[in-house]
């Protein structure tokens, strides 16, 4: 027995019609209203996202900030070169695993921090987005990353 094809609008394939064009367009809306906030602390959007994961746990190796970020060690690496050379971050290899490098913020890169917490209250007021409609919008990205990575049967 075959099953009916879902019938598409004829508005299907126009761009605005499109989740992925919607989420890349406000993807980089956000990451452009970081941008003046961040070039105060020197810092990329992708520098700024290390930074954060440092800030939560200090020490991590190269693969598990690739793990937390999303990125793979290829886009990482030079990304934590340039926070080295910025004085920011020290790149160790481990001596139980010389193997694994792994990474440290310097004085200057806890320091740092304290310049970082306005950034989203901040951006919140760049958004005009209140507390909770912020923390909302997130949980439901999260919600629908989550559900496209692990799709359930319907």
């Amino acid at each position: 027995m075959k099953t009916a094809k879902p019938t598409a609008s004829p508005d299907a394939l126009l761009l605005d019609q499109q989740l992925c064009f919607a989420l890349y367009a406000a993807s980089r809306a956000v990451t452009a209203a970081y941008r003046p906030l961040l070039e105060a602390l020197d810092l990329t959007y992708p520098q700024y996202l290390t930074m954060l994961v440092l800030w939560e746990q200090d020490g991590l190796t190269v693969r598990e900030l690739g793990r937390r970020l999303q990125l793979d060690s290829g886009t990482l690496t030079p990304l934590l070169k340039r926070l080295q050379q910025a004085g920011l971050v020290s790149r160790e290899r481990r001596s139980s695993d010389e193997r694994e490098v792994e990474i440290r913020l310097t004085p200057a890169g806890r320091e740092l921090r304290a310049a970082a917490e306005s950034i989203p209250a901040c951006l919140a007021a760049r958004l005009c987005l209140a507390p909770d409609d912020m923390r909302r919008l997130r949980d439901e990205l999260r919600e629908l990353a989550a559900r496209v990575l692990s799709p359930t049967e319907a």
